[in-house]
C-alpha cells in the first residue's frame, strides 16, 4: 500500500515518541529513569573535551573516524555522559555510513527523540533518555524488524563487553 509523504512521516515519528511517551505516560512494567541535570560546568568537568563536544554541543565526529563504528564484539552501548544503557550489539548492523549502526535501542525509554532542522536539513535527533545527551540521529532506512538507522557518534558511547565464560 503506497503511503502519502504525510502518513509515513507520521509512522516514523510514532516510531522514535513511543519511548518518550511510554517513559513520562507510564512504561510497561513501571519503569521509570531517573533524569541526570547537570550545569554547564559540571559537564566540562566530567566529560572529555570530545565528548562534551558530542554530548552537549551536539557535534557529529568525521565518518569512519570513530572508535564504535566497525565494532564487532558482544555487550552493551551506554551513554558515555551517563553511563544509561542505550544499544546492544545484538541490533547492531554495518549500515556502511561510517557511524556504529543500530535498528532499535535497547528499552523503551532509553532515547529520546527530537526535530534537529540545522543545515537546512530536517532530521531526528537522538538523546540519551537519562541525561539529554546528543547521540547522533535516527532515519528510516534502516533493516528489518523496525526499519529503523540509528546513526550514533562513537565518542558519545561507552562500550561494556559481555561477560565470558
Amino acid at each position: 500500500m503506497c503511503r502519502s509523504g504525510f502518513e509515513r512521516r507520521f509512522a516514523v515519528a510514532w516510531k522514535l515518541l513511543r519511548p518518550t511517551i511510554i517513559l513520562f505516560y507510564g512504561s510497561r512494567g513501571g519503569r521509570t529513569t531517573d533524569k541526570i541535570r547537570k550545569s554547564v560546568k559540571e559537564w566540562k568537568e566530567t566529560l572529555t573535551p570530545e565528548e562534551f563536544q558530542l554530548l552537549r554541543k551536539e557535534g557529529t565526529e568525521p565518518a569512519f573516524s570513530g572508535k564504535y563504528w566497525n565494532l564487532k564484539d558482544e555487550g552493551v552501548y551506554t551513554c558515555a555522559g551517563c553511563g544509561n544503557e542505550l544499544f546492544s550489539s545484538d541490533a547492531k548492523f554495518d549500515s556502511g555510513t561510517g557511524w556504529p549502526s543500530f535498528f532499535r535501542p535497547i528499552v523503551d525509554g532509553a532515547l529520546e527523540a527530537r526535530p534537529d532542522n540545522r543545515f537546512l536539513m530536517r532530521r531526528t535527533a537522538i538523546a540519551c533518555g537519562r541525561c539529554g545527551g546528543h547521540l547522533g540521529h535516527v532515519f528510516d532506512d534502516g533493516p528489518e524488524p523496525t526499519g529503523m538507522r540509528y546513526c550514533m557518534n562513537s565518542g558519545a558511547l561507552h562500550f561494556k563487553p559481555a561477560k565470558e565464560g
